[in-house]
């Protein structure tokens, strides 16, 4: 069965998971020039140095974190969970809220962003290391709760890093993912398929039950200013949770990677995905400003 709920904050929404299937369809094929490891990984060498105070706020406030958690059933301090890409450590501020830090572990391939997190008190006791989200250095059955918040836009293989979400779980565990929505306006789709990979709710659903999830549920979330807008897509627009029913790997059966870091880049292709691709991110800058002042003029109630 999926669920779905009211973002935390913001206007209650009433919704079904399929409700965006009459939607523009996300194309298969689209440039997504930082959806890509290397380019992902120079792009937060930059963006990290302003990340927490500048960039984030726009798109996952900590009422949204805390709201987007909650699926997660972060009942227990004794849990043991690890944070997929959680870059600067701001998810993992949300989960040491339940969980004592010496039970969490927070991976991300991008030691800039964990510079970050390493010099957050909070965070003191957590375990901090590199790693990549679709080959987890972890053994099966390892964790009894897995989050991944604003990752899986910069995977160039989605399934397969649902499939090592669920590799890694123990029997009963539960993923957490949050992560972006795909949106209608025209314009607003230009420049997500530009930049990374915004997914469709529907297919955040199928990813999770072909890797084996079960009681798979989806929650709308975003920020309170966008009074529930959802056209423009979101860069943080959902958390998506599924239960591991049984033990070991996942069943699913997938081809080599998509991308293989360890192949030399041509370095004037490489230059230009970056810069094009850093480009169009600027756009979703600009996005949550023109939201935020639509909704101080526009009078509440009335849509924006």
């Amino acid at each position: 069965m999926v669920s779905t709920y009211g973002p935390g904050g913001g206007a209650k929404l009433r919704c079904a998971a399929s409700s965006s299937a009459a939607a523009p369809a996300r194309p298969v094929k689209a440039p997504r020039f930082i959806q890509h490891k290397k380019e992902a990984f120079w792009f937060y060498r930059f963006i990290s140095v302003a990340y927490d105070n500048v960039f984030n706020p726009g798109h996952f406030t900590e009422s949204m974190r805390d709201d987007a958690l909650e699926p997660a059933d972060l009942f227990s301090s004794h849990l043991k969970v690890v944070d997929v890409g959680g870059g600067t450590g701001f998810t993992t501020l949300g989960i040491v809220k339940h969980v004592d830090p010496e039970n969490v572990t927070l991976l991300d391939q991008s030691p800039h962003q964990l510079e970050k997190a390493r010099q957050k008190v909070a965070l003191k006791g957590v375990t901090i290391m590199e790693g990549d989200a679709e080959d987890l250095p972890f053994p099966t059955d390892t964790f009894d709760r897995y989050v991944s918040a604003g990752s899986i836009e910069y995977w160039p293989d989605p399934q397969r890093g649902i499939k090592e979400a669920y590799r890694v779980l123990k029997f009963g565990g539960i993923a957490c993912v949050i992560g972006p929505v795909y949106p209608t306006f025209w314009l607003s789709r230009f420049f997500a398929d530009m930049w990374m990979l915004f997914p469709q709710e529907e297919e955040y659903i199928e990813w999770f039950k072909k890797a084996g999830f079960k009681d798979v549920k989806l929650k709308r979330i975003g920020p309170k200013w966008y009074r529930g807008v959802r056209r423009h897509g979101l860069i943080i627009g959902c958390s998506v949770t599924g239960v591991k029913r049984e033990r070991g790997d996942s069943s699913l059966e997938l081809g080599p990677k998509a991308e293989d870091v360890s192949k030399p880049v041509n370095p004037i292709t490489f230059l230009f995905r970056f810069l094009i691709g850093t480009i169009c991110a600027a756009y979703y800058v600009l996005v949550p400003i023109y939201m935020w002042i639509k909704d101080k003029i526009v009078p509440k109630g009335m849509p924006i």
